[in-house]
C-alpha cells in the first residue's frame, strides 16, 4: 500500500495514527486533520471496509470534513477522525473499544472522540473508563450530551427547508416530496421532523427491512437503494455514507434540491460543479450536519446549555444562505464556496484575506 502522503485525501494532516492490537483483533486509525482552532474533534465509525485503503482514504476524507465542520459552525475545535476496522461479523468486544479509549487518551488530548456510524452512547460509556477525551456520553434530563444523531437530524432538516425557501419559494415542506437515501438514525430523524410537517417520503436502505420500518412509521413509501436518487422528487436527501454523487448519479438527478446528512457525498471535488451545472440546489453536507458535533462541542467544552446547542443549530441555515448567496453573486458552486471559507478559517486559505463566516 502507497503511504499516506500520497493519498490524494491526504491533505496536509497534521498526523495519523495507527492502532494495532492482534491479540484482540483492534485494527484502527485515527486521523488529525487540523487543531488550528482548537482540539481535533470528529467521531469513531466502525465499519468493515473492502481495504485497508479504503478505510484509511474514509478516515482522511471524513477528518478533512470535520476540520470545515467545526470552523463553519464557529466551534473552538479542529478536525480529526477515528475509523475502527470492524470484521464482516461487525462485531465489537469491550476489550477492543478499552484499548481503543487507552489509544486515544495516550494523545493527551490531540483528539477528542464522540458517536459516529456503527457506534453507540453504550461504547462510549466503555472509552470514557480509558480516557476523559470523550463526548456523547449519558446526560440527566435537559443537560448537554447523549447521542448526537437527534441534533444532526433536526439541523439537517432546517437546512432542507432553507433550501426549500431558496430554490422552491416554500416556507414548509408540506405537500412536498422527500426521496430520503438511509434509513438510520439520522435519516429517521429527518423522515420524522418531515413527516410531522406534512411531506411525502419515499425511502430506501441497504437493510430493507429497516427502511419498510421507517416508512410505515412515516406513512411513506420505499424505493430501491440503486434507485432513490434518480427518483422524480421536490428533494433527495442522502442519509447514509458518502461518495455517492458521481459524474453518473447527478447525470440521473431529477430533483432541484440536494440537501441531506451524509458526510462526504461529493465522489470527487469536480462533482460539485457537475451539481451547480445542472442548476440543482446543494446543501454542503458539513454545514447542514453540524447539528451532532454542535452538540459534542458543548458538552465537550462546558459553554452553554441545550437552549444553547438549539440556538446554534438554528443558525445553520443563516450559514446556507451565506454560501448560497455568495455562489449567485459569484459563479462558484456552493461546494466550492464553502471549502473556501472553511480553508481560511483554519489558517489554509488565501493569505491577506479575512474568513467570511
Amino acid at each position: 500500500m502507497q503511504t499516506p502522503w500520497g493519498f490524494p485525501d491526504f491533505d496536509a494532516h497534521e498526523a495519523l495514527h495507527f492502532i494495532t492490537d492482534r491479540a484482540i483483533g483492534l485494527r484502527a486509525i485515527i486521523a488529525v486533520h487540523s487543531t488550528h482552532l482548537g482540539p481535533a474533534a470528529g467521531g469513531t465509525r466502525f465499519w468493515h471496509y473492502a481495504d485497508d485503503a479504503e478505510a484509511l482514504t474514509d478516515a482522511l476524507r471524513l477528518s478533512r470534513g470535520m476540520s470545515y465542520k467545526n470552523a463553519m459552525a464557529g466551534l473552538p475545535l479542529g478536525g480529526g477522525k477515528a475509523v475502527i476496522l470492524a470484521n464482516e461479523e461487525h462485531s465489537k468486544t469491550p476489550e477492543q473499544l478499552a484499548a481503543f479509549g487507552k489509544a486515544i487518551d495516550h494523545l493527551g488530548g490531540q483528539y477528542v472522540t464522540a458517536e459516529d456510524v456503527g457506534m453507540s452512547v453504550t461504547d462510549m460509556i466503555e472509552i470514557a473508563r480509558q480516557t476523559r477525551f470523550v463526548a456523547g456520553l449519558p446526560v440527566a434530563g435537559g443537560a448537554v450530551g447523549g447521542d448526537p444523531g437527534p441534533h444532526t437530524s433536526f439541523g439537517v432538516f432546517l437546512g432542507i427547508k432553507a433550501a426549500v425557501k431558496r430554490a422552491l419559494g416554500k416556507d414548509s415542506v408540506e405537500g412536498l416530496h422527500i426521496a430520503l437515501q438511509g434509513a438510520g438514525s439520522v435519516a429517521s430523524g429527518v423522515a420524522l421532523h418531515a413527516a410531522a410537517e406534512g411531506a411525502k417520503l419515499t425511502i430506501a436502505d441497504i437493510d430493507s427491512a429497516r427502511a419498510q420500518a421507517l416508512a410505515t412509521q412515516v406513512n411513506g413509501e420505499t424505493a430501491d437503494p440503486v434507485e432513490i436518487l434518480g427518483l422524480e422528487a421536490d428533494i433527495v436527501s442522502p442519509c447514509a455514507l458518502g461518495a455517492i454523487l458521481t459524474d453518473e448519479s447527478i447525470a440521473a438527478l431529477k430533483a432541484p434540491i440536494v440537501a441531506g446528512g451524509a458526510n462526504n457525498q461529493l465522489a470527487t471535488p469536480e462533482d460539485g460543479g457537475r451539481i451547480h451545472a445542472r442548476g440543482i440546489l446543494y446543501a454542503p453536507d458539513y454545514v447542514i450536519n453540524a447539528g451532532g458535533i454542535i452538540n459534542v462541542s458543548t458538552e465537550y467544552v462546558r459553554d452553554g446549555d441545550a437552549a444553547l446547542v438549539r440556538q446554534r443549530i438554528e443558525a445553520i441555515p443563516q450559514r446556507l444562505e451565506q454560501i448560497w448567496a455568495e455562489s449567485a453573486n459569484g459563479g462558484r458552486n456552493p461546494a466550492a464556496v464553502a471549502d473556501a471559507m472553511a480553508q481560511q478559517l483554519i489558517g489554509r486559505g488565501p493569505e491577506g484575506t479575512p474568513p467570511t463566516v
